[in-house]
């Protein structure tokens, strides 16, 4: 039937109503474009907008893993970061297009990364930290291999999961707060109970946290006015507005970080892979122990584990891609793919590589298929050679996105716990403010589990704790427990 007049020929389908059509080409049967209800014009579209979406990843993931400093005072080179995150999104996001066949683009996952700069790095090298996500990522793919990774998610309460996510968002926004300079660490010698406190003394001073507070504020109207794209305009402008200012006035380059906004002195260069490759698989079992390492792994699974699985299904029902079970076409080939991107990410030295919610900006323009993501991952890939546009971003300008991004995993999240239920509701609470305050999302998770299985026990609903729970509160019992028992063992 053509279309009636008032419909434009190529206006996206609204989510959830992609009916079948005629293949037109090879391209069109292989992506089954016509099938789902989409056309290749659409596909590009959001394909690009996925892209502009997501961008902003380029800049935030090298500034939360420069900031890390390993138990060897290395820090890592923020053009080798900028390089290794463009092409491990860009190889991850094709990949899931051609095999998963879904309009999920890939990159490396916020959350995940602070836990590798700021809990890994600390305790043994970068490759070994590297080496961690690499395991990881081989455990999901064989979670996926087995069978076990639906039964590993239905073992942690709803309220659990969720109340995760919003610990992880919670500390992303406290790590923006804190790297912008619009809160400081009080140190000991201010006399002062208060551990932390706004900008220097109490007072925001200097120009570079005036970026921070104008980036924040455009993000969040872009944000209310749904502007697409809106975290990545807003880190160019503040960007720009840095630039500018530190062009006109005297700076110290000690406020504004890492990096310091100037004008780069060409806009193409060379990707320099130095960081590729460069993973130590078990050398942080050296440096920590067994357990102590098994849990890192298991914090950085656990970190990814969820978030990738709401957002594959969270997706795919915004575009009228899953069943009446919830479930995706070709929901293994996915699972995998999001797997093997972890491994990726790890052993291109860009911490795990994770599926981005972000992609609903492509859905929302249309797509329906892996044809987006060929068009979102070629752009990451292209964008290879624009690493000194990456590393003229100021913190300032680009931490407004994480108080965005932690804001926007609170919402989504906190109004699905049952908050009825002490015991959902208690450790719930308990795991959100654990990560921020601890500066630690391994303990946030730990006692949140702790403190289920205990309430439940206490109120003589024992049996209604997985077994397999009870198995990952038992590590880290003994994870909480380590010093003392090391202690009582006359371990050094």
């Amino acid at each position: 039937m053509p279309p009636s007049a008032s419909t434009p020929v190529d206006a996206p389908p609204p989510p959830g109503s992609a009916g079948p059509g005629r293949p037109q080409n090879p391209l069109d049967r292989f992506f089954r474009i016509s099938e789902r209800g989409s056309t290749i014009p659409r596909e590009i579209r959001g394909g690009l907008a996925t892209f502009f979406a997501m961008a902003y990843i380029i800049v935030l993931n090298p500034i939360i893993l420069g900031a890390g400093v390993d138990k060897f005072g290395q820090q890592l080179d923020t053009g080798q970061l900028v390089t290794a995150t463009a092409l491990m999104a860009g190889l991850t996001t094709v990949l899931m297009g051609v095999i998963g066949n879904v309009p999920i683009a890939l990159a490396a996952g916020l959350g995940i990364n602070a836990v590798v700069s700021l809990q890994l790095a600390p305790k043994m090298s970068w490759p070994d930290a590297m080496g961690m996500v690499v395991l990881a990522g081989l455990v999901l793919m064989i979670l996926v291999a087995s069978g076990l990774r639906q039964r590993v998610l239905d073992a942690i309460p709803a309220g659990l999961r969720r109340a995760i996510a919003i610990g992880i968002g919670m500390f992303i926004t406290l790590i923006g707060l804190v790297d912008s300079g619009f809160v400081t660490r009080n140190p000991d010698a201010a006399h002062t109970t208060v551990p932390l406190g706004l900008g220097t003394g109490g007072r925001l001073e200097g120009w570079p946290v005036v970026i921070f507070v104008l980036g924040l504020a455009l993000t969040f109207v872009l944000l209310i006015r749904k502007t697409r794209g809106a975290i990545l305009i807003s880190i160019v402008v503040a960007t720009g507005l840095a630039i500018i200012v530190n062009t006109m006035v005297e700076i110290p380059g000690k406020e504004w970080g890492l990096t310091v906004p100037e004008v780069p002195s060409s806009i193409v260069a060379s990707p320099d892979f130095g960081l590729i490759g460069q993973v130590s698989l078990f050398g942080g079992f050296h440096e920590v122990g067994v357990l102590t390492g098994c849990l890192f792994v298991f914090t950085v699974l656990l970190s990814g584990f969820f978030d990738a699985m709401g957002t594959i299904i969270g997706v795919g029902e915004e575009a009228g891609l899953t069943d009446e079970k919830g479930q995706l076409p070709g929901m293994g080939k996915v699972l995998m793919v999001d797997g093997a991107a972890v491994a990726a990410g790890g052993l291109g030295s860009a911490s795990a590589t994770t599926c981005f919610v972000e992609s609903t900006a492509g859905v929302g323009e249309g797509a329906r298929t892996g044809l987006a993501n060929l068009v979102t991952g070629g752009l990451f890939l292209l964008a290879l050679i624009f690493t000194p546009l990456a590393t003229v971003v100021p913190s300032q300008a680009a931490t407004p996105a994480l108080v965005v991004v932690g804001f926007l995993i609170m919402a989504a999240n906190v109004k699905e716990i049952d908050w009825a239920d002490p015991t959902v509701a208690a450790p719930a609470f308990l795991t959100m403010v654990a990560m921020p305050f601890t500066y630690s999302i391994t303990n946030g998770i730990g006692i949140g589990v702790l403190a289920f299985i205990l309430l439940r026990t206490a109120t003589g609903r024992f049996r209604t704790v997985p077994w397999l729970l009870n198995v990952v509160g038992g590590c880290f019992l003994v994870y909480f427990l380590l010093g003392p028992i090391e202690r009582l063992l006359g371990v050094n």
